[in-house]
């Protein structure tokens, strides 16, 4: 991920870029956003179908959004990003363009080109916004990290052949290495 130029921008910046242009706006900012590899999006697609069957299973009126879709992270119009996947449980946050707010649940996986950006800024941008919980899916490490923000901050570190469970979801629990093993 890399800025697109060296300037401020604006929410109507970040409205107005063409169609095909893939970018996340975060402290006035234009970070370009490189496009996912076939184990990135094999790894979305997976978590958000079991997430979403999850939801629907267990009765939840929550909503999963695969990205792309904008998500005004503090809902001033100041940051735009679109988390992997999004998790959203109050619709009144839901609009015709994304997410108002802070989704209750955020997972990101990590690229090569994504890993400060998913590691330090990210982190610190979804606990300040109240995101509940973050986990961030690392494919080249086989490991996945649960940060808990509404429990004080509790991080929990799971390798790819271990169940990762959500201290959100009670009963939410998937394995990586099933989902690594039917690519």
């Amino acid at each position: 991920m890399s800025p697109l130029r060296n300037a401020r921008y604006t929410a109507e910046d970040y409205w107005n870029l063409p169609e095909s242009t893939r970018a996340e706006l975060i402290n006035g900012e234009l970070w370009n956003l490189a496009s996912p590899n076939r184990a990135h999006q094999e790894i979305v697609y997976e978590f958000g179908r079991y997430l979403g069957d999850f939801i629907r299973s267990n009765g939840k009126s929550c909503k999963v959004y695969p990205a792309p879709f904008a998500v005004n992270l503090f809902g001033d119009e100041s940051t735009f990003v679109e988390p992997d996947v999004s998790l959203v449980c109050d619709r009144a946050k839901l609009s015709d363009r994304g997410c108002e707010g802070a989704p209750d649940l955020v997972m990101e996986v990590v690229s090569p080109s994504s890993t400060s950006m998913d590691y330090l800024t990210k982190l610190a941008l979804y606990r300040e916004a109240g995101v509940r919980e973050y986990w961030i899916c690392d494919p080249i490490k086989r490991r996945v990290l649960v940060y808990a923000f509404e429990s004080d901050v509790v991080l929990s570190i799971y390798p790819f052949s271990a169940p990762v469970s959500s201290i959100l979801l009670d009963g939410f629990e998937i394995c990586f290495a099933d989902i690594i093993s039917r690519m």
